[in-house]
């Protein structure tokens, strides 16, 4: 399989070489995961070139790296789009959206109409977004900035809580480490026991899911009513919490409140109040030895069972395993 990992100015260096390292790896490994049984016609491998748009290129942590000419996309397979090293949503729109990004959107675009695969994770998402390849698909992205990203690109299905989402030739991974996961999950595509030996050896455990790693009030700021929400209901977490009772004291309508609560976060208000009491709950178990009804009763559940069964839904762990991290 021919990939070809495009390399532009800024790129962040984690997610770049979390790509090369891992597909090195697959190919280095084929030869045991054939002896492991898998029934596969000889070892699956991937020839990699590093492609930009000038002979070299500056990572975002000031390293230069030689590439190949972007010709080599135009026979690829797979074209892998790393992330670019920024933390500020307001930088990072406008770059994406910017003449900086243009020559690596055409890239993208070109790509996607020729039918060869494409791959992002964390910003990186925002280059296939901004070049139109997301539209209308299923993606994610880094869970701290679904709210710009909603809000910039309605037309895509985003789902925060997912580590990687496959779409209809496009695959798009979660925050900055989600690199790991996209490029396992391409590796996985091929040959689930090559994928699992290259994690076994790289010590990375199954992260379907980026819900363990939110933090609701990291969402929240991006809405001064979806804030003030948010602190409202932390007041109130042991005590019974009423949508119109929360609008009234934020001075807004029950139909303001929902709109800018799914307009920011993708989701209900009610939900998010769970999340709060999620979060909450994580924490005490992590850092008490509280009963599971004690904390269930200071997170406004009257059943314990009831934020049992909550919590192994959004976090994808057992109160034992959370309590014992």
């Amino acid at each position: 399989m021919k990939v070809a990992v495009l390399v532009y100015d800024g790129v962040f260096d984690s997610g770049l070489s979390a790509i090369l390292d891992v597909l090195d790896g697959a190919n280095a490994m084929g030869e045991e995961a054939s002896a492991m049984g898998e029934e596969i016609h000889g070892p699956p491998s991937w020839d990699v070139r590093t492609v930009g748009l000038t002979p070299q290129v500056r990572t975002g942590a000031g390293h230069l790296i030689t590439v190949e000419p972007p010709a080599h996309a135009e026979t690829a397979d797979l074209l892998v789009v790393p992330a670019l090293k920024e933390r500020s949503p307001a930088a990072l729109l406008d770059h994406v959206g910017g003449d900086r990004s243009l020559a690596v959107r055409d890239v993208i675009a070109q790509a996607r109409a020729r039918g060869t695969a494409v791959a992002s994770a964390c910003t990186g998402t925002f280059l296939l977004a901004e070049a139109g390849v997301l539209e209308g698909r299923r993606a994610t992205t880094s869970w701290w900035l679904a709210p710009h990203f909603r809000a910039r690109y309605p037309g895509v299905r985003l789902d925060q809580s997912r580590m990687v989402i496959a779409s209809q030739g496009v695959t798009t991974a979660g925050a900055a480490f989600g690199h790991v996961d996209l490029a396992l999950s391409i590796v996985r595509a091929r040959s689930h026991a090559l994928a699992d030996l290259v994690a076994r050896y790289l010590v990375v455990d199954e992260r379907p899911s980026q819900s363990a790693y939110i933090i609701p009030s990291a969402l929240a700021q991006s809405d001064p009513t979806v804030s003030a929400f948010e602190r409202w209901v932390r007041e109130r977490l042991d005590e019974p919490i009423g949508i119109p009772d929360a609008a009234r004291a934020l001075g807004v309508s029950d139909r303001t409140l929902q709109r800018s609560v799914q307009r920011a976060l993708g989701t209900s208000p009610i939900r998010f109040v769970q999340d709060l009491r999620v979060e909450q709950a994580s924490h005490l178990l992590r850092t008490t030895e509280l009963s599971l009804e004690t904390i269930a009763r200071r997170v406004g559940y009257e059943h314990p069972n009831t934020l049992r069964v909550l919590l192994r839904e959004r976090t994808g762990k057992t109160t034992t395993a959370l309590r014992e991290s």
